[in-house]
Parts: C-alpha cells; structure tokens; sequence
C-alpha cells in the first residue's frame, strides 16, 4: 500500500516522505534533522525504511537539515545537476555522500519508481516529483511554482494524489508590509504559486484524477490555512466537483506532521 505524509510545509521548512510497502523516500529537508525523525516517529514511519532523499531545489527551507540528516540516514541524495553542484560548493552534504543527478528517465528507489519534472521558479534548477508505488499508485510534490506550465500540467495529470502549493493570498501579500520587489518575485512567474492560481488548477486536476489533494507551502505572513482551503474548495464547487463525492481536501500543516494518507 501507498502513503503519503507531510512531515514539515511552509516558508518555514519543507519535508515529505513518500512510501509503498517496502520502503519510501523524503522530498526536501528543510527542517533540521532532529524535527524529521520525530515527525516520522509520530507518523509510525521507521526511519530504515528511507531509501533516498530528493531535493527538489536549494533555497534554505528546503535544504536546512540535509547534511545531518544524510549523515544519520546514510542514503543518496538525488536533484539535478546544478542543485547538486550547489549543496557541494557550499557544503550541505556531509563526506562521502552519494550524490546523484536524477535521471532524465526517472529511477527506481525500492517499489517506487519516481520521476523529476521542471517547475518554473528562481533557482539553480527547481523540480517537482512523481512517484509511482508498486501498487500503481502515482503521488505528486509540486510546490515552488511561479506558474502551472504545461510541463507541470502534463507531469501532475492522473495523479492520484498531489502536494500542491498554495502559497499566498494575492490581497494580503499586497497589502502586507513585505517591500516591493519581494512582492513583486513572489508574484512573478518565477516566484509561488497563490491560492487564486492553485484553486483555478484544481478542477482539471480533480477531473484528470486526483482523488486527494494537499494545499502546502503556504506562507507564513502572506495567507491563512481556512483561506486557502476555501479558496480551493469554492473553485472546485463552482466547477460542479464534489468535495464528499469527488476528492478530498486538507491542508499541510507548517510545523508538525500532516494526515499519514494511505492508497
């Protein structure tokens, strides 16, 4: 069986295990090491069953606990070249480290086979990831996106379940004391995705499959969780998709694990 869980979402640090019945990996850790396994434990998740940890890109909440965490955990860390090149040059991952380029066609990690997808956001080179379990079931962390390109679009598609950013409310972080250019990055098509952009891309993804969504990487000074979720909630009602019927919905929370969901 599936499962999926978020350990840690937000501004403040991110961290997802993604596991099947014989092993899982983590997506980021941008929570300290410590904060990982105790929300792992707290989730009933055996550290030994870690495989891996993919990086998805290399700004701090993303990245903050990855050199204990390898060091304790003794596995490969994947991400793209230039990520890698990144955690190397300035020192974030701990000697000997395996440090693998994710390959262009994907790689098996126990009965996951997972696959990188391009997300469109200011860094050295950002990815989302599809995982497949050995059951066929198919989960998505997509966060970190400036815009829902087609690429995004085409990877996400038939999912059974997606992480999907819902970062900010577009008033708030407007009308919030960050100086300009910051809100005009965060805005930008390079920046995160609000909660306006996240709601209008649910109901084609609900339609191409996903039965369960998670709203994450929200912001912190920039949007609430009840926001965010009714913003979600009334897209996908206005489109005629039923939240008890069609899909279910919960929000990320930022500093303590989510639900454990299984597939």
């Amino acid at each position: 069986m599936a499962c999926f869980c978020t350990l840690a979402s937000g501004s403040s640090g991110n961290c997802t295990y993604i596991g099947s019945g014989v092993g899982g990996v983590l997506v980021d850790a941008g929570i300290s090491c410590k904060g990982i396994l105790a929300a792992m434990e707290a989730r009933g998740l055996d550290r030994e069953s870690v495989g891996a940890v993919l990086i998805t890109h290399e700004h701090s909440d993303h990245i903050k606990g990855l050199k204990v965490l390898l060091k304790r955990l003794q596995v490969p860390v994947y991400a793209t070249e230039e990520v890698l090149d990144f955690l190397a040059d300035r020192d974030y991952l701990p000697a000997g480290a395996k440090a693998v380029p994710i390959p262009v066609q994907g790689v098996g990690i126990g009965d996951l086979y997972i696959g990188a997808f391009e997300t469109s956001h200011d860094s050295a080179h950002s990815v989302g990831y599809v995982a497949v379990s050995g059951n066929g079931k198919k989960m998505a962390v997509s966060t970190d996106l400036g815009v829902v390109t087609p690429t995004v679009r085409q990877a996400v598609s038939g999912c059974d379940l997606v992480l999907l950013e819902s970062n900010y409310d577009r008033n708030m972080l407007m009308a919030g004391f960050y100086p300009y250019p910051l809100k005009r990055r965060i805005d930008g098509d390079i920046g995160h995705l609000s909660n306006e952009a996240c709601a209008g891309f649910l109901p084609e993804l609900v339609a191409a499959g996903a039965r369960q969504v998670v709203l994450g990487h929200l912001s912190r000074e920039n949007n609430l969780p009840g926001l965010a979720l009714e913003t979600s909630v009334s897209a996908l009602a206005c489109a005629g998709i039923d939240r008890e019927k069609d899909y279910q919905i919960e929000v990320a929370p930022r500093y303590e694990p989510g639900s454990l969901i299984r597939l």
